[in-house]
C-alpha cells in the first residue's frame, strides 16, 4: 500500500493554475523529496494531501484511504511558516498540541520532556516561545509535529534556522523514524540533505511534475557527465569546446562536459596549458545540477 497516492490532481486559484495534472506515489516507509522552485506548487500539493485544500480534479489517497479529516489526523505536519503560540510556555504548548492528537496529558508531558532533553532545550521548557531563538523555535515546531508518532510526516523546510549541529540531529531523527516504518515527505531547497536522506524525488515546476522516481536511478541516468578539477596555474583549458558549463569553487571547478565528449581531452588540454592538476575526477551530476537543468529548461 502506498502512503500517499495522487492521480491527475489539479488545483487553480481564479485564473492561476497552481497544480496541473500531478500524479505521485510515495511508498510506505520511504523518504520522498518534494522539490521545486518558489511558487512551483509544492505547498498547494501538501495542503491538498493535508485536506486543507480540495483539488479541482483528480484523486488523493493517504494510507490507503481517500483524503479526509480522519487521514489528516494520521499526518505529522511541519509548515514552512511557524505556527506556534508565541506567548505560551514551551512545554505546556507541546503538551497541548500533543493532546489534540489524542495523547493523555501525562504521556504528552513525559514525551515532551524527553524530546526537549534530546534537543538540549530542557531548561527552556518553562520559557515563553517568543523568548526562544528562531532555531530553538524550529526545534519546538519539529517536536510538536512528531510527538504523537504519526505513520506519515510532511516536513516543509525542517532545517530552516538550524545550525549544522542541530540540522544533523534533525536528519538523524528523521532517518530513525524512517527505520521504524514512518513515511516522510521532505520539502526543502537544501539539495545536499535530499541526497543524503531521500529514496525518491518529485520535482515540480510551474505546477507540473517534471521529474520523479528513484533518486539513485535518476542520477545514474544522467551518466558521469561532470568533471571535478582542482588545479593551480592557468585556467585557459576551461575554454575547451568539450566544456558545456562551469561551476567554480574556492578550491577548483566542476566542468559539465557536452554529450559524447571525451573528458580526457580536457585533461590533455590542462596539461598542455601548464596547469598543475591536483585532482581530476569524473562524477555523476549533483541533484542541485539536475534541479537547475530541469527548472531552467521547463
Amino acid at each position: 500500500m502506498d502512503a500517499i497516492s495522487l492521480e491527475n490532481v489539479s488545483k487553480s486559484y481564479d485564473s492561476v493554475t497552481a497544480v496541473s495534472d500531478v500524479s505521485l506515489r510515495v511508498r510506505q516507509g520511504a523518504v520522498l523529496g518534494l522539490l521545486g522552485p518558489n511558487g512551483a506548487g509544492k505547498t498547494t500539493t501538501i495542503r491538498m494531501v493535508m485536506n486543507i485544500l480540495v483539488p479541482d480534479e483528480g484523486t488523493i489517497q493517504v494510507l490507503g484511504r481517500p483524503v479526509s479529516d480522519e487521514t489528516r489526523d494520521s499526518i505529522g505536519y511541519l509548515p514552512e511558516e511557524r505556527g506556534l503560540y508565541p506567548r505560551m510556555h514551551v512545554r505546556p504548548l507541546i503538551v497541548f498540541l500533543a493532546a489534540l492528537h489524542g495523547l493523555s496529558e501525562a504521556e504528552a508531558d513525559r514525551r515532551a520532556r524527553e524530546w526537549l532533553d534530546r534537543f538540549e532545550l530542557g531548561e527552556w521548557g518553562d520559557k515563553k516561545v517568543n523568548e526562544l531563538s528562531k532555531g530553538m523555535q524550529q526545534k519546538v515546531q519539529f517536536i510538536a509535529s512528531v510527538i504523537h508518532r504519526p505513520p506519515l510526516v510532511i516536513l516543509d523546510e525542517p532545517f530552516s534556522g538550524l545550525d549544522p549541529v542541530n540540522a544533523a540531529t534533525v536528519k538523524d531523527i528523521m532517518l530513525e523514524m524512517r527505520d521504524q516504518g514512518c513515511t516522510i515527505v521532505l520539502s526543502t531547497h537544501r539539495m545536499e540533505q535530499v541526497e543524503k536522506m531521500c529514496d525518491s524525488i518529485c520535482l515540480i515546476n510551474h505546477g507540473r511534475s517534471v521529474l520523479d522516481g528513484d533518486l539513485r536511478a535518476i542520477k545514474q541516468s544522467y551518466g558521469k557527465n561532470t568533471v571535478h578539477i582542482e588545479f593551480t596555474g592557468p585556467d585557459t583549458f576551461l575554454q575547451h569546446p568539450s566544456v558545456a558549463a562551469l561551476n567554480r569553487f574556492a578550491t577548483g571547478v566542476e566542468a559539465k562536459i557536452k554529450p559524447g565528449a571525451d573528458p580526457q581531452e580536457i585533461l590533455r588540454a590542462a596539461v598542455q596549458s601548464g596547469a598543475q592538476i591536483n585532482r581530476f575526477e569524473l562524477l555523476e551530476p549533483s541533484l542541485s545540477d539536475i534541479f537547475i537543468e530541469k527548472t531552467s529548461n521547463a
